[in-house]
């Protein structure tokens, strides 16, 4: 090995693909065992690593020398071997504050809430307080004498005015989950989450739509592998590289999400989008078949609408976990916000707006079979589509020229985590 990464669970990362991009060195991804890590550290049979969870912390007795600041912080993520000597650093923090900074979250004379108490979560403190923040707490599942309960943060710092999340809970597979619930957080400005799969965890997601200003881990992600880069080459780079490989992997990662009514052009429409973004096509009316053996219609006549909206929202869920798809959503997905939370984890929903006397009613499909019932599903549902999008396309007849209008809004709108 000449560089690469070290951890536990490295299946989906995405340092690989990062480090590609900022240089043409053979870059690979190694997870180990935690009794594996004395025989790497003292073979020394590498350039230079990145170090992530859950070894940040336990890397460092092996190391020959330590940054001052990474020594400050407990934690590092970046191994360089010089001669033979292993120098340590951590270049997470300088990630962080990029991270911060892009979103534009102020941390300056804010109550700071640190979830988690790991090695990212001691590098969260230390970039909170070069931040400004007048009061930090860092939250465990128990108090101890340098964290509070999560209990406590309800009960006594529901004040907070950042949340910084350093745990892995939401990270891909087990996306729709959350360390913590902001409802009560009356005053939370901003929340910063260190998991960058999915690209917006269930806290990022539920943040965004009450008002709250809040961001994923990638451009984090980014940040720290160019200022590791720099590291492992003793080169500068500009850091113009880190929006442009964030916008690149980001686009590459992203789902784009079809809603609207049925017979609006989502399956064909998006088939051709697919083709033309090179991304992997789903069809969750499709997937529904697939995995109950059943027509859609038998579905309901079985077990009625409720039974079908169920099944619908498993199926959501598992699909909104994969990257780089277009998803062609049922007519009523839109209808159940956890839907709608789960396809926002990982995509941007895209509304194909039809008029009502351009659609065309079939028998397969259980609740706007006739004109008269499609009418009055379309009366409900426009407001919900139109609400739970982030991008509205007026179709016309033309399949391809639907497809690279949604293609331009997907490439051209601004970029956020």
């Amino acid at each position: 090995m000449e560089y690469g990464c070290i951890g536990e669970k490295l299946s989906h990362s995405f340092s690989k693909i990062i480090h590609n991009e900022i240089y043409d060195y053979d870059y690979e991804l190694y997870e180990i065992k935690k009794d594996e890590l004395k025989t790497l550290l003292t073979e020394r049979k590498f350039k230079a690593i990145n170090v992530t969870i859950p070894y940040k912390q336990d890397v460092i007795p092996y190391l020959d020398s330590i940054d001052e600041f990474a020594l400050k912080i407990g934690a590092v993520n970046t191994i360089v071997n010089k001669n033979g000597k292993l120098l340590g650093y951590n270049t997470d923090f300088s990630g962080m504050c990029c991270l911060i900074e892009n979103s534009k979250i102020d941390l300056k004379n804010k109550k700071v809430l640190i979830l988690g108490s790991g090695g990212t979560s001691k590098t969260a403190f230390a970039v909170a307080s070069y931040l400004g923040a007048k009061e930090i707490y860092k939250v465990s599942r128990k108090s101890t004498e340098s964290s509070i309960s999560y209990d406590d943060a309800y009960k006594l710092h529901n004040d907070a005015h950042i949340i910084i999340n350093t745990t892995p809970v939401g990270m891909y597979p087990k996306i729709g989950e959350s360390a913590i619930d902001i409802s009560d957080f009356n005053k939370l400005e901003g929340v910063v989450d260190a998991v960058y799969n999915p690209l917006r965890t269930a806290l990022v997601t539920l943040a965004l739509k009450r008002g709250i200003k809040a961001v994923g881990g990638l451009y984090m992600l980014v940040a720290q592998a160019v200022f590791a880069a720099e590291l492992f080459t003793d080169k500068a780079i500009d850091n113009g590289e880190i929006d442009r490989i964030y916008k690149k992997i980001l686009l590459s990662k992203e789902n784009i999400v079809l809603t609207g009514m049925p017979g609006c052009g989502k399956t064909t429409i998006g088939k051709a989008l697919a083709k033309e973004l090179n991304k992997e096509f789903i069809d969750i009316d499709d997937e529904i078949v697939k995995e109950t053996g059943k027509p859609i219609t038998e579905i309901f006549a079985e077990g009625g609408e409720e039974l079908f909206r169920n099944i619908e929202t498993q199926v959501i869920k598992r699909f909104s976990a994969l990257q780089n798809c277009v998803i062609s959503t049922g007519g009523g997905a839109i209808l159940k916000e956890i839907n709608i939370d789960f396809l926002k984890e990982n995509g941007r929903i895209f509304y194909i707006d039809r008029p009502l006397e351009f659609l065309v009613t079939t028998d397969d499909r259980p609740l706007s079979s006739n004109r008269e019932m499609l009418k009055k599903r379309f009366e409900e549902r426009k407001d919900i589509y139109e609400a739970t999008a982030d991008f509205k396309l007026r179709a016309g007849n033309d399949i391809h020229k639907n497809a690279l209008a949604l293609k331009e809004g997907f490439l051209n709108e601004n970029f956020s985590n």
